[in-house]
């Protein structure tokens, strides 16, 4: 038993940081000599969350840093030289794990950039290379991506209710999963939209800023409120939001003026005031009211208390006066989506005597989950405003026609022709080559500027809460065909 469950968890190899099954298989491949055999894999989701209309990916530079330091370690090696099937044998032989221990990754991997918008079905991720490690690859880029990208998500769902200039602070570390949860999701969060965090070793780490107020335990703490926000005047007399609500909202209000008159007789303001409870319109109305009567028109007024995008929708509607919204766990814990439920498929796999590629496909009894084969890219047409008009997937391995047209994979009826001037970019970027990286990663600020610039580039029906309009997202015609095709070869014939 590890005596640091903590502190001795992220040791410098995170190689183990992976399903049983993908090593499973990895010896699988390896023992029936098929470990070199090329193979090419998509990382998708199949659904937007949060019942929206797209998703902004997420999780790429950290997937990078994963990918990069990928080695099995003597401490790895040794773990699992130590497991045992049913029956007590070893479960991994020493020449296999002589095997990992000498492995070097060499796959290539294409990407969406960070803060780019994606629909369900279109790969964030495509990696080809040896089937053996692009396997091994499959649970943590998963697991970072899914998160990453679910986060960024709720956190450009609230910037679309809060609007352009209010600001939105994330405060969820107390209540999200785990230390890791809470550092992945201050991130995510500010590349989706959120200006700053709480969470302090997330604005050490990833350059976030950090803000914060102060408790009901500080207000506690003394005789009454002018004299608690008094002492927090002294040590920030010009950074003070003061917690007004700890027995009386709008008397705390008040209480707060009385400082912050005594702050402006020494040259500071009073920069805030925040509520924590109650009804937050009247609560907010009646606090601006108090406020600018007593000619602090500029103090901001910050709300908390289980803030989301619908909740923010509703008190905007209400006619809120709040200007900075503190959100917590409904934005760290991704309330009411527990997971983006990404997927990574098998899509190509080179031909045994190395003359082509044979593309593979998953079938299901649910048509949703049947997978797209070949070697995908997306496509992103654009109209003459230079907006998304449509996405189209297309295999990479075949030639595409002069003349293009969009199928529904859900309906083959519904079809959208592309004139061949259409403006278009690709989305997926080289990312690796042979194992070496070759992309120069943006900063995170710049992936954030990126992401608000994708999602107010979308027409503003896909970014409704409600039923919002489903963006086109269609196969070349040609891999519709294939994929058709593919899928009445695989499926067995039953007679009625």
């Amino acid at each position: 038993m590890n005596a640091a469950p903590l502190s001795g968890l992220y040791a410098p190899s995170l190689a183990l940081v992976t399903d049983l099954y993908q090593l499973t298989m990895a010896y699988g491949y390896w023992q029936q000599g098929l470990q070199d055999r090329e193979a090419v894999f998509h990382l998708y989701f199949r659904k937007a969350p949060f019942q929206g209309g797209y998703a902004v990916a997420a999780g790429l530079a950290l997937a990078v840093d994963w990918v990069e330091n990928l080695k099995f370690s003597e401490d790895d090696l040794e773990y699992l030289g130590s497991l045992r099937g049913s029956k007590g044998g070893v479960m991994f032989p020493p020449d296999f794990l002589r095997y990992l221990r000498e492995l070097k990754f060499t796959c290539d991997i294409d990407a969406v950039p960070e803060g780019t918008v994606i629909f369900g079905n279109e790969p964030i991720m495509r990696v080809r290379g040896p089937l053996l490690q692009a396997q091994l690859l499959e649970t943590a880029l998963l697991t970072l991506i899914n998160f990453q990208t679910l986060i960024a998500t709720k956190a450009a769902r609230i910037r679309e209710a809060t609007g352009p200039t209010d600001q939105i602070l994330e405060f969820g570390l107390r209540r999200a999963q785990g230390f890791d949860g809470g550092l992945g999701a201050s991130r995510a969060a500010y590349l989706g939209g959120a200006d700053a965090t709480s969470n302090v070793l997330a604005g050490q780490r990833y350059g976030i800023p950090v803000r914060g107020t102060h408790a009901h335990s500080w207000v506690m703490s003394f005789a009454n409120e002018v004299d608690a926000f008094s002492a927090y005047a002294q040590a920030f007399p010009d950074d003070s939001v003061f917690l007004v609500d700890t027995y009386d909202t709008i008397e705390g209000v008040r209480q707060a003026i009385k400082v912050a008159r005594q702050m402006r007789a020494n040259g500071h303001e009073l920069a805030g005031i925040r509520l924590d409870s109650g009804d937050l319109a009247y609560l907010s109305r009646e606090a601006r009211a108090v406020l600018d009567e007593a000619g602090f028109t500029e103090t901001r007024i910050v709300a908390s208390n289980d803030l989301e995008e619908n909740l923010i929708t509703s008190l905007k509607q209400q006619g809120a006066r709040i200007d900075t919204w503190g959100v917590g766990t409904q934005l760290v814990t991704a309330y009411n989506q527990a997971a983006l439920g990404g997927v990574y498929k098998l899509a190509a796999l080179r031909k045994a005597d190395n003359s082509g590629w044979d593309f593979t496909i998953k079938l299901s009894e649910q048509v949703a989950k049947t997978s797209i084969p070949g070697i995908l890219q997306i496509r992103r047409y654009l109209n003459e405003y230079g907006k998304p008009r449509a996405d189209m997937l297309y295999n990479t391995a075949e030639n595409l026609p002069s003349h293009l047209m969009l199928v529904d994979p859900a309906d083959s009826t519904r079809r959208l022709p592309i004139r061949p001037d259409t403006q278009f970019r690709e989305l997926l970027e080289p990312v690796f080559r042979r194992g070496r990286r070759v992309l120069d990663l943006p900063t995170l600020a710049e992936s954030r500027a990126h992401a608000q610039r994708e999602v107010q580039s979308l027409d503003p029906g896909v970014r409704r809460f409600l039923n919002p309009h489903v963006f086109p997202v269609g196969l070349e015609m040609g891999l519709y065909e294939y994929r058709t095709r593919l899928i009445l070869e695989k499926r067995p014939m039953r007679s009625a």
